[in-house]
């Protein structure tokens, strides 16, 4: 049986290339951090991309069209 070949890291297609940018205030960013300390997330961005992505899959889903409502 061949061996699978596997395509580095840095060669994916899903390398993050595109940089999106927001802003909290103040009270927000007490939570998020106190979030962060209280369950100990190791990588900050990466949970807020998992946070959000989720959230609008979960939305998209809801709102998808169905046969029957």
């Amino acid at each position: 049986m061949a061996k699978k070949n596997t395509i580095p890291a840095s060669q994916r297609n899903s390398l993050r290339t595109n940089r999106q940018i927001f802003t909290l205030n103040d009270e927000e960013n007490k939570a998020l951090n106190r979030y962060i300390s209280r369950y100990k997330v190791k990588n900050k961005s990466k949970f807020i991309r998992e946070t959000l992505m989720l959230a609008i899959i979960r939305k998209m889903e809801e709102d998808h069209p169905t046969l029957f409502d």
